[in-house]
């Protein structure tokens, strides 16, 4: 499925008015014009995904295939599979995602991360189509909500809100002695905002020196790590930035090979190879994104009264080669953290989940 997705976005690109338009003439089952509820048998979903990378894969998957048991449920069909677009990262390109769904006239759009929310939002504004947003670290900042717990108008979703004091937590529960971290990150990414300032309060209060480094693509994070190698860092921290996460594969081995361990909020940093990831169960948080969908389009629950759903972090995952790499018994590091965690996981470095 991941490969026939990523075949489609490529496509999609190039193509994306006309092939919508051909997608427009499929009319969802209705009775009358204007139908109740209860006379629907096909919703169309449309999904938009900022990029590809693990985390967004993986929920987008969870989505899909939660959408797949709640249809036979409840007797109804979700049709995700000609809606689903990915914007490649390209804030134009979700943009025009986001208008040709309006158009086409989708009965809920449900945008992967905060830029594809953001354009969902702006394309909706005189409509009221119904967004589901997915793993939105912070959405009243992102003046998506205007609470979490009442959001007010046509949207409300999941949060990955990250703790990012618990992932410090770790970090000198496995370091004790490090007195230097680097913070790296894409400066105009909403989802890394809040976090960035927690860390340096945290490391304020603990008397711990720390720098900034950050870039926009993944050549620039690649220098920006290089940059804090020279620096001579005793670790790094990263949040939910999909920015980093899209570059993890091209920078972890640089930062492992110099003993510096990389602390992320999100089990696909420790997937692509850094060492030790912190936060929420994407894989859950795309089935309870599914469900919410599901309440809206089939008993009619009104997204402006419907809460913003979050999770309990919790879920610590070691990349068991890179800690080897950094030579770190995993059992120490295990029972270090332990204490801390809800549960541990350990991976080996790959490109996707299984």
């Amino acid at each position: 499925m991941k490969f026939m997705k990523k075949a489609l976005a490529a496509t999609m690109a190039l193509t994306l008015t006309l092939s919508l338009a051909a997608c427009g003439g499929q009319k969802t089952a209705e009775t009358n014009d204007t139908p109740d509820a209860e006379t629907r048998t096909e919703y169309k979903v449309g999904i938009i995904q900022l990029m590809d990378h693990a985390s967004l894969n993986q929920i987008a998957d969870n989505i899909e295939s939660r959408l797949d048991e709640l249809g036979e449920e409840l007797g109804v069909t979700f049709n995700y599979a000609d809606y689903y677009q990915n914007g490649q990262g390209d804030s134009t390109l979700l943009n025009q995602i986001a208008a040709d769904m309006v158009a086409n006239e989708v009965d809920i759009i449900v945008p992967i991360a905060t830029p594809s929310a953001m354009a969902a939002q702006a394309a909706t504004e005189d409509n009221q189509i119904p967004i589901v947003f997915a793993a939105i670290s912070d959405p009243v900042s992102a003046k998506l909500v205007d609470s979490m717990d009442a959001p007010g108008t046509n949207i409300t979703g999941t949060s990955d809100e990250l703790n990012t004091d618990a992932i410090m937590d770790l970090m000198f529960a496995v370091n004790p002695d490090c007195d230097y971290v680097g913070l790296l990150y894409n400066v105009s990414e909403d989802s890394s905002t809040v976090p960035i300032a927690d860390a340096k309060a945290y490391l304020d209060a603990k008397g711990v020196k720390y720098i900034e480094k950050t870039g926009t693509t993944t050549d620039e994070i690649l220098l920006a790590a290089q940059s804090l190698v020279s620096e001579g860092v005793d670790a790094v921290f990263t949040p939910t930035d999909n920015t980093v996460m899209n570059a993890e594969l091209t920078i972890y081995e640089t930062l492992a090979e110099a003993g510096i361990p990389h602390y992320c909020g999100a089990d696909s940093f420790a997937l692509n190879g850094a060492f030790c990831a912190y936060g929420v169960d994407y894989a859950n948080l795309g089935r309870e994104t599914a469900d919410m969908i599901a309440d809206i389009l089939v008993n009619g629950a009104d997204p402006a009264a419907t809460p913003v759903k979050t999770f309990d972090n919790g879920l610590a995952t070691v990349n068991t080669e890179t800690c080897a790499s950094l030579g770190l018994d995993l059992e120490e590091v295990k029972a270090a953290i332990e204490p801390l965690c809800t549960r541990v996981d350990e991976i080996t470095t790959a490109q996707e989940f299984e």
